[in-house]
């Protein structure tokens, strides 16, 4: 079996009873960095053997591990934090055990993207996840995509690109438009701030040395009389 095991994003009390149980059962741990891994598992006093699995070697290391889990072997895939697979390694090694009839569950558990939509104030109902934006190549194509979409938008953003892509959103859905930066979710320091884009560009061009995974909630167009 393969176990999909989201982990904390910044408050280690957020990792479930079942996951806990999970990581301690399995024959070994897939994650993306073993040094970040052991201090969360050393935390939870959990023994287990680590194997790292990231961007840069999940292709040349996929196939070892398929056959490890057609060998019987029970498997927990886990990240630096979070879910695996969102915005993070995982999708190739799911996409493979299915190909191969291998068993698999993912549990649920951390994510950065809806606790920040519910806190955002913006509707939520229906929504379309964006991620980190192409760093050049293809970022104006997808933010005049992302503009046609009508829904709620989420972005993934990093400290030191934060400015840039307040700009980009402030030239493409323009200064008037609702959004919201979230960032250090669940940890001391967690900041949700809404506004208008141009207010939110004006106020961190103050503070530009924000920490912290950045999560950006862009409103939908407002509709003419409120429809």
């Amino acid at each position: 079996m393969l176990y999909i095991v989201p982990t904390p994003i910044g408050n280690l009390g957020d990792i479930t009873l079942r996951s806990i149980e999970t990581l301690q059962a399995v024959d070994y741990i897939l994650c993306e960095d073993t040094r970040v891994s052991s201090k969360l598992l050393n935390h939870l006093g959990i023994k287990a053997k680590l194997s790292a699995f990231h961007a840069h070697n999940e292709h040349h290391r996929l196939q070892s591990h398929i056959e490890a889990l057609k060998n019987g072997q029970n498997i927990a895939l886990i990240s630096d934090a979070g879910t695996p697979g969102i915005s993070d390694p995982g999708f190739l090694l799911v996409r493979e055990a299915h190909k191969e009839n291998i068993a698999l569950t993912v549990l649920p558990g951390p994510t950065a993207l809806i606790p920040a939509l519910v806190a955002s104030g913006i509707p939520c109902d229906k929504f379309f996840f964006e991620g980190f934006l192409p760093v050049k190549k293809g970022r104006k194509t997808r933010l005049e995509f992302l503009l046609s979409i009508n829904s709620t938008v989420i972005l993934y953003e990093s400290p030191h690109k934060l400015l840039k892509t307040l700009e980009h959103i402030v030239e493409y859905f323009g200064g008037d438009r609702t959004i919201c930066v979230t960032r250090e979710i669940s940890k001391i320091h967690e900041e949700v701030r809404t506004s208008s884009a141009e207010n939110m560009l004006e106020e961190y061009k103050s503070r530009p040395k924000v920490k912290g995974e950045i999560v950006i909630v862009i409103a939908e167009k407002a509709k003419k009389n409120g429809i």
